[in-house]
């Protein structure tokens, strides 16, 4: 679902103040047949706001009504200078290009979230709003967009890679394993595209499905307890529960071979508690909290506003339709032959 959102929302404004309420006082949730609340429906978790709060905040949590002004205006020149040196190419492909050719131009990218996050940072804990310190000796995967990076597989970075004998050096999303924003947790951290998650329900089960590389996770409400901890996956193994009209999942088992958050750590360690909450027609409060004592020192949590998509998931064609990674690798050989017959 790659749709331009860059939005501008009068309303926001005119509702902004320090601390917004993020629950309509008067507002029923809809119940399902079976008398829970519903969250059903397509939603987008992209958000304009960090991850992590800029040092400059401090502890302080919401912006004020002017920097949420000044922001706006900053993600509006920003999208301009990117489509502009991106038409400068179109016209004069000899024109210098800044950086890495990355992988979409700006037309494929959100620029903006849906809804009225005003918070300086996603992360509300701990209090800086910042990533805790990593455990000592806990890796850190340093691959990412651009060269590659000196490492040894398996790769448990989500882009990149340390090489290019074989797929098994190029990172989690590039092998179509793992998508970069499909979690578990969600975050719509900053500029991303297809944040997207459709929920559906029975009186027994959620199923969390995610547009990117169209993971569905299956959550059971039957009060099952978890899989043995020998048996790991790469979304882990979630179970869920009703609090009043919350929706708590807890999910366990995550695969060793995906990070446990970022670019640090294992997940095989780590616990993660989702909680969603319908707080209007149009918004569910997602929250987040990551426990992981092999990765971090602290626990960490994050509230990332869910909007409501008036639209439908499409088929999120990976591996079926990946012509990338075979160009990778065939064009790596081509650079070998060609220096081979160099140095002959």
């Amino acid at each position: 679902m790659k749709i331009k959102l860059f939005l501008i929302v009068s309303t926001l404004f005119a509702s902004l103040n320090v601390a917004i309420a993020q629950t309509v006082d008067d507002y029923t949730v809809p119940r399902t047949e079976w008398d829970q609340p519903d969250l059903q429906g397509v939603w987008s978790f992209v958000s304009s706001t960090p991850l992590q709060r800029p040092q400059r905040f401090g502890t302080r949590e919401f912006l004020t009504p002017e920097e949420v002004e000044a922001d706006f205006i900053s993600q509006r020149e920003r999208l301009e200078a990117a489509n502009a040196r991106e038409a400068e190419l179109v016209v004069n492909p000899d024109a210098p290009a800044s950086g890495s050719v990355g992988g979409y131009n700006s037309f494929w990218f959100e620029g903006a979230g849906v809804g009225k996050n005003v918070r300086t940072s996603l992360i509300v804990y701990p209090p800086n709003g910042r990533l805790p310190a990593s455990v000592e000796g806990a890796a850190i995967h340093r691959a990412n967009l651009g060269d590659d990076v000196p490492g040894e597989r398996p790769v448990l970075a989500m882009f990149g890679g340390i090489g290019k004998d074989g797929p098994e050096d190029r990172g989690l999303s590039e092998r179509c394993l793992v998508g970069f924003n499909a979690g578990p947790p969600f975050n719509g951290d900053r500029l991303t595209y297809n944040a997207n998650v459709q929920i559906f329900q029975n009186k027994d089960h959620a199923v969390l499905m995610t547009e990117m590389v169209h993971d569905a996770r299956i959550v059971p409400l039957d009060g099952s307890g978890h899989l043995d901890e020998d048996l790991q996956f790469w979304s882990g193994d979630s179970r869920g529960y009703w609090e009043d009209d919350t929706l708590v999942v807890v999910t366990k088992n995550f695969s060793g071979m995906t990070a446990s958050f970022s670019r640090f750590g294992t997940a095989k360690d780590k616990t993660l508690t989702e909680r969603f909450t319908r707080v209007d027609p149009y918004t569910i409060d997602y929250e987040w909290t990551l426990e992981d004592p092999s990765t971090f020192t602290d626990k960490i949590t994050a509230i990332v506003p869910m909007a409501k998509v008036d639209g439908q998931l499409y088929e999120y064609a990976c591996h079926e339709g990946n012509h990338g990674m075979g160009n990778i690798l065939r064009g790596e050989r081509m650079a070998e032959q060609r220096a081979s017959e160099d140095e002959s």
